[in-house]
C-alpha cells in the first residue's frame, strides 16, 4: 500500500512552493480532515469554479460539505478583512450598514451597535468560535444534528460583511473578488443549500467576477 501524503506546508518552506502539492482525488485521501483539504484544493487550483467547490460530491454527506466550506469561507474571509481596514474605519463607518439596512452587533450580551469594522471582525470570530467549538461539533467526520440550525444564522451574518463591502467600498470589494471569487462561491452556497430568500440578497449576481450558473439568475 503507498503511503499517504501529508498535505502539509513543513517548516522553512519556499514562498513559491506554498500549498503546492499535487491534487489527489476525494475517495484517495484517509484524512480526518480529508473534505477540508479537499475544499482548499479546489480553490486553490481554481477559485473561479464556484460550482465544482460548492456541489457536494456524490457519496459525500451533505452537512459535512456545507460545515467544512463555512469553515472555508470564514478563513478567507480574514484576507477581505485585512483589505477593508484601511478605509472601513469608526469614522468613516460608525454603523454597520448596507444602504438603509442597520445591522445590530450579535457578539455581545444583547445586541447592539457597533462600528462597520467591529461587527465585521465580531461576526467573524463568533462564527469561526461557533465552527470550531467542541460542544456543537464536536467531530469532522460527521454533524450533529442539533447543530444543523447554526449553518443558516452564520451564513446570513457572514453576507453582511459583503453587503456593507459592496455598497459602501466598492473598490475593495471589487478587487477582493476578481482575485478571490469568495462572494461568489457564497452566493452559490446561498442559492444551492436554500439559505436566504432572494429578496434578502442585495448584492446583485453581477458582482461576482465568474459565473455563478442558473442558480442565481433571479438574483
Amino acid at each position: 500500500m503507498p503511503q499517504a501524503q501529508v498535505l502539509r506546508n513543513r517548516p522553512g518552506i519556499r514562498h513559491e512552493d506554498w500549498s503546492q502539492w499535487p491534487t489527489i482525488p476525494l475517495e484517495q485521501m484517509e484524512s480526518t480532515f480529508s473534505v477540508q483539504q479537499y475544499i482548499q484544493n479546489m480553490v486553490r487550483n481554481d477559485a473561479s469554479d464556484v460550482k465544482k467547490i460548492v456541489e457536494v460530491p456524490e457519496g459525500q454527506d451533505r452537512d459535512l460539505w456545507r460545515y467544512e466550506l463555512l469553515r472555508q469561507v470564514c478563513q478567507d474571509l480574514n484576507n477581505f478583512v485585512v483589505l477593508l481596514e484601511s478605509e472601513c474605519t469608526a469614522s468613516s463607518c460608525p454603523e454597520m450598514k448596507a444602504l438603509e439596512w442597520l445591522y445590530l452587533c450579535a457578539g455581545h450580551p444583547n445586541p447592539q451597535q457597533c462600528s462597520a469594522l467591529d461587527y465585521i471582525i465580531h461576526t467573524l470570530d463568533s462564527a469561526t468560535a461557533l465552527l470550531n467549538s467542541q460542544k456543537y461539533f464536536p467531530s469532522r467526520v460527521s454533524i450533529p444534528p442539533t447543530s444543523l440550525k447554526h449553518f443558516s444564522n452564520v451564513t446570513r451574518r457572514l453576507y453582511r460583511i459583503f453587503a456593507h463591502a459592496w455598497f459602501h467600498h466598492r473598490e475593495i470589494f471589487t478587487e477582493f473578488e476578481i482575485e478571490s471569487h469568495l462572494y461568489a462561491r457564497v452566493l452559490y452556497m446561498i442559492k444551492y443549500f436554500d439559505i436566504m430568500p432572494d429578496d434578502a440578497l442585495v448584492v446583485p449576481a453581477d458582482a461576482c467576477m465568474t459565473d455563478v450558473g442558473g442558480f442565481v439568475l433571479s438574483v
